[in-house]
């Protein structure tokens, strides 16, 4: 399953949500659309010091895979690492605080490797709407009509990974890894904090 998902190109990433934690299903997403077999799952634990999500290969958490966790608490420049099951870092992912103020965005790259992505919103417009809607006061309690993509690409501007927001009852995304040149665990990772860590 996991190896599945290192090189897979697309995906789709479906919050679940529940009273204490933010659960993510992470499943093959197919030609027409629809989806197949899970990958992975995610859950987020709420209230917590140091944000953590752990990735498991089944629904029923009995085998944790890969996670990500932020080096500082409570920080809104912290920087997350992406590890496997062993401990060992696969890459690592961080919000550009001042540029998010306008337009999301942030840095990621990869263990043992100075090469770093750029990810920000695709639409300008849309992310200012965004903001404005968080911004006024009965507006911000309801959930946001605004679809948003990201898209990563690396120095030459080459899009590795994209994440769409599709509109529907619940947080759904669509992820594609072009040519599966980015380990799909750090794509899953990062389009997961997308939603998760987006309020940041």
């Amino acid at each position: 399953m996991v190896s599945d998902l290192r090189s897979i190109e697309r995906f789709a990433v479906t919050q679940k949500i529940t009273l204490m934690v933010n659960r993510y299903e992470i499943r093959e997403l197919r030609p027409d659309g629809s989806t197949g077999d899970l990958l992975a799952f995610a859950q987020q634990k709420r209230l917590a010091f140091k944000e953590e999500v752990t990735f498991y290969a089944d629904e029923n958490r009995t085998e944790p895979v890969f996670s990500f966790k932020a080096r500082q608490r409570l920080d809104l420049g912290a920087t997350y690492d992406v590890q496997d099951a062993t401990g060992q870092t696969i890459g690592w992912f961080r919000k550009d605080f001042g540029k998010s103020l306008l337009r999301s965005s942030w840095h990621m790259g990869f263990a043992n490797s100075p090469v770093e992505l750029f990810g920000t919103e695709r639409n300008k417009n849309v992310a200012i709407a965004r903001r404005v809607w968080e911004f006024l006061p009965v507006l911000s309690d309801l959930p946001s009509p605004f679809v948003f993509h990201f898209d990563f690409t690396d120095p030459d501007g080459t899009v590795l990974l994209s994440s769409q927001r599709k509109r529907s009852l619940r947080d759904r995304y669509e992820v594609e890894v072009p040519g599966a040149r980015l380990d799909g665990r750090l794509a899953a990772a990062m389009a997961v904090a997308l939603d998760a860590l987006q309020s940041r």
